[in-house]
């Protein structure tokens, strides 16, 4: 529960007025914060309110966070916020937007962006594609690497508290989440965080578990011009918005699978996994099952509270949206056992097409982690992507470094508890023979298209990851694959024939 601490109507009125900013205002409400649109400025205070979870019940500590406002939020979104401005009383009585009088209530000036780019009202139109979900993983990579460290026994105790807190409030509402399901999924989840502690301290250990953003959902990320930036981060406990790395990706990951947009939440891990090039994340895919959950779960009981105020047209909505929250939790607590695909072929088969295709169908959730060789061979030198290779770099020494690191690296996932494809053309039995020991659950496929497929598909490449030209196209043409025991897919027609192919080798049906 909550309660006004002090009326704010008279500055709430003043900011609400034309005359006070030069431009007609839009005025949001949310449960802590009163937003004012006018112009190009957004004026965001803080609520006079205390709940169980914050206290801005003065002026001083209403201050303090929009100063703590600022400051988490810089490393994601350092273009939207701009300052802490003071509404102040003036001589004559009269309130000031940053006059030269004393203080009556503080705001945070941010830059206005619209409203209708948020990322949740762009996934309500189906408007984020691929290329939307390849740059929120870059955007979210980009953001942690500057993010401090925090301890990580103080996380763990929170998380604990966490599970007792969803057993509780989801248990006040009986004929929205089945008592017996509420009941195995608390016990899941302890089960889980007992078995994933070391691995968290491990990850502490390494700088792993960091001050993030804490509340990284669809609707807290703003699409200006054509970059994702992510606002709203929590300013008002640094426990809340503090974690592992992954659980804070976790959020966003989640709410792509809640809202059916599986393939973007597969390109987005996929892609925050090669930025970060940190092989140790691999480890951490064990924990992402009950990151994802507890995700889930707290939007669960965070939604099914809004019953208390909706009005009554809303309510039914609000019930589905909250009962599909937990049911996700219970589905992503329990994850399927994770398979290995590894996806071989000459250059121009269109292995790395089919890879990123097939990887958001391979359960758990989101999908397989794709290891692409061409990616790997680049990161081996050190270069990024679409850098080009010297010839040394092709050296047969070199390409048993490179398959060796593909199979440990799919070892790991696998190990992780999550399923694996990879990307490689796997010319050599020895080489196709290592991928196949990593795991039981293993399926090979070996893509085949004519020269001149393989010719024309090489030289129309662009911005890729891939140096392999016509030349190399050729040469391979020679290659004695030797005895080949994976299953052969056609793959000299279109893409959406050898993904259908594909998925019908590997006893897959399309969920996106």
């Amino acid at each position: 529960m909550h309660h006004q601490v002090e009326s704010q109507d008279e500055v709430f009125g003043f900011m609400g007025e034309a005359a006070t900013h030069g431009h007609a205002v839009q005025r949001i409400d949310t449960h802590a914060a009163a937003v004012f649109l006018a112009g190009e400025r957004a004026y965001k205070i803080k609520r006079a309110v205390r709940f169980p979870f914050l206290d801005y019940g003065t002026l001083d500590k209403r201050k303090q966070a929009c100063e703590a406002e600022l400051e988490v939020n810089r490393p994601f979104a350092g273009a939207l916020y701009r300052r802490v401005v003071a509404i102040t009383r003036e001589a004559d009585g009269r309130l000031a937007l940053d006059g030269a009088g004393t203080p009556a209530e503080w705001a945070v000036e941010m830059r206005r962006f619209d409203v209708e780019a948020t990322l949740d009202r762009l996934a309500e139109r189906r408007e984020i594609d691929l290329a939307l979900a390849d740059a929120l993983g870059r955007a979210v990579a980009a953001a942690h690497a500057g993010l401090p460290e925090v301890a990580a026994e103080p996380w763990l105790a929170m998380l604990a508290r966490t599970l007792d807190q969803n057993d509780a409030e989801l248990a006040e509402w009986p004929d929205l989440f089945a008592p017996a399901r509420v009941t195995e999924l608390g016990r899941a989840s302890r089960t889980a965080l007992a078995r994933l502690v070391p691995l968290l301290r491990a990850r502490g250990a390494r700088g792993l578990i960091r001050r993030g953003h804490g509340d990284l959902h669809l609707g807290n990320i703003v699409l200006i011009e054509g970059t994702p930036v992510a606002f709203d981060a929590i300013e008002f406990d640094p426990l809340i918005a503090a974690g592992d790395l992954l659980y804070d990706l976790a959020f966003l990951l989640m709410d792509l699978v809640e809202r059916g947009l599986g393939t973007a939440a597969n390109v987005v891990l996929n892609r925050y996994l090669v930025e970060t090039r940190r092989a140790e994340d691999l480890d951490a895919l064990a924990a992402l099952p009950l990151f994802l959950s507890l995700r889930a779960a707290i939007r669960a009981k965070v939604t099914a509270a809004r019953l208390e105020t909706a009005a009554e047209d809303a309510r039914a909505g609000i019930a589905r949206s909250a009962r599909g929250y937990f049911d996700l939790a219970c589905d992503l607590i329990a994850p399927a056992a994770p398979r290995l695909v590894a996806v071989g072929g000459l250059s121009g088969t269109g292995k790395s097409a089919l890879a990123a295709a097939l990887a958001p169908e391979i359960v758990p959730a989101p999908g397989a982690v794709v290891l692409r060789s061409d990616v790997e061979r680049k990161a081996l030198f050190g270069l990024a992507e679409t850098e080009r290779l010297p010839a040394e770099a092709y050296r047969s020494e070199v390409g048993a470094r490179l398959y060796a690191t593909l199979t440990e690296k799919a070892r790991r996932v696998l190990a992780a508890g999550h399923s694996a494809i990879v990307d490689a053309v796997f010319a050599r039995p020895e080489e196709r023979a290592a991928i196949a020991a990593v795991s039981p659950a293993f399926h090979g496929l070996f893509l085949t298209a004519d020269l001149a497929t393989r010719v024309a598909r090489v030289g129309g490449r662009a911005g890729d990851a891939s140096d392999a030209d016509a030349a190399v196209a050729r040469r391979q043409e020679s290659y004695d694959l030797g005895a080949l025991d994976w299953t052969r897919v056609d793959a000299g027609g279109s893409p959406e024939e050898t993904r259908a192919r594909a998925m019908a080798a590997l006893g897959l049906t399309a969920s996106n």
